[in-house]
């Protein structure tokens, strides 16, 4: 028979078909099989309506045969075949489906869900195949035919012999060559992975022989190899049962089955939503960090599928930065896909079911912080550090989604608590929010400028993440009461007798101040009398929006800029100390320059601020020895 020519400009769309449409060359296994899937359907809903047709799910089935040997591989269904018309219609015609003109010619049943719309899939056998040949007999149909193509040239079509009803296609492998191994696609490990990444929830079996060993009858060490055929795919999947009928195993067993993360997930949640937009999911919080969780090569998001074929093995889109650590999949009927399947068109659908996904998550971890604790505080240590990252992203956008979800260590409850719970225990004249931030719990402990407002029996929050104050500084307020580092000027907290005691300062001590202040023009923008110390005879604040545990993590990141704090070093008028610096300053203005470095450098030392020049540091103090 005389070889036909494809139409709709044949040559250049399968050309496109073969080398730009889809990435990945695997794919092509997961559209014949979706295809065959289609072809089962159509059986299934022409049985609805048709009471000559017996519909017994056990009679359908896809199957995979390879051969080494020959170098080909068929993909064949028991599904409801072509007619010469329709080879002629759905295959002669690139981009003309079958499935959709079959979904359209049916309106009236609104539960289709049938996979290949595009009428395109098929034609990705070509990026493996140098040949394809298929051969179909179409329900209640006498004569069978076959199709034959080698590519872009064109096709054949030829009466054929075939006894069951539906769709052999058969493939015969390219060359392999030194970029491309096609016999990959002949092992048997090879199609199995591709069946279970792709199609293990088709709701049909999917079939292989496959080579197992038994042992011998009448022997007790002798094996031999026998064929035999098994079902590859789950077919149900999870997320379509009943969440009555699953048990915490159930889930958790899933959640290895898809390499999701090697711990065991701390909570599981499973959505069925049927409005709008209607989607399965399945998400997981889980218990620890995965290790590569800070790197580049973390890849955040869910699966996606589309009618139980997966589409998106990473749809980032689904997720928002800030949950970047739910692992998870969703399952769609109603996304707009493109062409490929591959990727998705950027649609209110999946905006809608992302914001869904979002506020589901935030909710179940609400849910987690209020009822069990000690599990969100573990869950909390593994990714409060993320949720911090969230809020600081993006100039603070996200902070409602967040502040709740926040914990700090308390100078008063010794634990981890909430922004709202540090609210709730404000006392009456507490303007502020105060925090502390240092290394570690330890070293904040210990910390001088926190002296003045924990004698006022005022609640402190310990801030041990380096991301801590930039996150706060993006959080403002939370519940209008603002945020304030017990290291800024003025803390809010004096009364009258306190202020004017500050205030009363000698011209003589001014002058020396203002004299401290000159020999450390470089180091400290002011040298004061401190409203703050009770005990420490020293230490440094800051004034401006960068405080001086920001410039410690903003000097630890390369960088040609140097951003530092605008530093003040304050000297407590009631320590033993401050007699000294008077008494240098009248008789001994050498000594004076000595003690004033001696206490920048000390209070550096607490700040666990590196001292500019230790050598120098170590000489003045074997000098005030002698």
């Amino acid at each position: 028979m005389a070889k036909k020519q494809f139409k709709t400009e044949s040559k250049r769309l399968l050309d496109l078909m073969i080398h730009s449409i889809y990435t990945h060359k695997e794919i092509f296994l997961r559209e014949l099989i979706s295809n065959a899937s289609d072809a089962i359907d159509k059986i299934y809903y022409k049985a609805l309506t048709d009471e000559n047709i017996t519909f017994r799910k056990e009679d359908y089935y896809i199957k995979i045969t390879a051969d080494k040997a020959k170098r080909t591989l068929r993909i064949e269904d028991t599904g409801i075949g072509m007619t010469k018309a329709e080879l002629e219609d759905n295959l002669g015609v690139i981009a003309k489906s079958g499935s959709l003109d079959f979904k359209q010619a049916n309106e009236t049943e609104k539960d289709y869900s049938l996979i290949g719309q595009f009428g395109v899939g098929f034609y990705s056998a070509f990026m493996v195949a140098k040949k394809v040949t298929v051969l179909t007999k179409a329900l209640n149909e006498e004569e069978a035919y076959q199709w034959e193509s080698k590519g872009a040239d064109g096709y054949t079509i030829v009466p054929a012999e075939k006894e069951s009803v539906g769709t052999q296609i058969v493939l015969e492998l390219k060359d392999n060559t030194e970029e491309e191994n096609y016999d990959e696609f002949l092992e048997e490990y090879r199609l199995r992975s591709l069946i279970k990444k792709y199609s293990d929830f088709i709701r049909y079996p999917i079939k292989m022989d496959v080579k197992t060993s038994v042992k011998k009858e009448g022997t007790e060490n002798e094996y031999e190899e026998v064929v035999e055929e098994q079902i590859i795919n789950s077919m149900v999947p999870i997320w379509r049962k009943n969440k009555n009928e699953l048990t915490d195993e159930d889930y958790e067993n899933f959640y290895h089955e898809k390499h999701y993360g090697f711990d065991s997930p701390m909570k599981h949640i499973h959505i069925s939503v049927d409005g709008v937009v209607r989607y399965n999911a399945i998400l997981y919080i889980p218990e620890k960090t995965p290790f590569d969780f800070y790197t580049k090569e973390y890849e955040k998001g869910l699966e996606l599928y589309s009618n139980g074929v997966l589409i998106m093995n990473k749809c980032a889109d689904l997720l928002p930065d800030y949950f970047g650590f739910v692992q998870g999949m969703v399952d769609s009927e109603d996304l707009s896909l493109n062409i490929s399947r591959e990727l998705l068109q950027h649609d209110r659908q999946l905006r809608l079911i992302a914001k869904n996904i979002k506020n589901k998550i935030k909710s179940e971890l609400l849910d987690l912080l209020k009822e069990e604790r000690d599990k969100y505080e573990t869950f909390y240590k593994s990714f409060g550090r993320h949720l911090k990252y969230g809020l600081y992203a993006d100039y603070g956008i996200n902070r409602e989604e967040l502040e709740d979800l926040l914990l700090f260590y308390s100078s008063t409850e010794k634990k981890m608590v909430t922004l709202e719970e540090y609210v709730s225990r404000m006392k009456d004249e507490q303007k502020y929010i105060y925090y502390a931030a240092g290394e570690s719990i330890e070293r904040i402990d210990q910390l001088p400028q926190a002296e003045a407002v924990m004698e006022k029996g005022y609640e402190v929050l310990y801030f041990t993440d380096d991301v801590d104050e930039f996150a706060i500084r993006m959080l403002m307020k939370y519940q209008e009461k603002e945020f304030k580092s017990v290291s800024e000027g003025d803390l809010g907290i004096e009364s009258e007798d306190e202020k004017d005691k500050t205030a009363d300062i000698s011209p003589e001590d001014a002058e020396m101040l203002k004299y401290m202040a000159e020999l450390l023009k470089d180091k400290v923008k002011d040298v004061t009398v401190s409203k703050r110390l009770k005990r420490h005879p020293v230490c440094l604040s800051s004034q401006g929006p960068v405080s001086i545990e920001m410039e410690k993590v903003l000097s630890a990141i390369p960088s040609e800029q140097k951003i530092a704090a605008e530093k003040v070093l304050e000297i407590n008028r009631d320590s033993e100390l401050y007699s000294v610096l008077q008494d240098a300053y009248a008789n001994d203005k050498e000594k004076l320059k000595d003690y004033t470095e001696l206490l920048y450098n000390q209070a550096l030392l607490i700040e666990g601020l590196p001292i500019e020049d230790p050598l120098k540091f170590s000489t003045d103090i074997c000098k005030l020895m002698k």
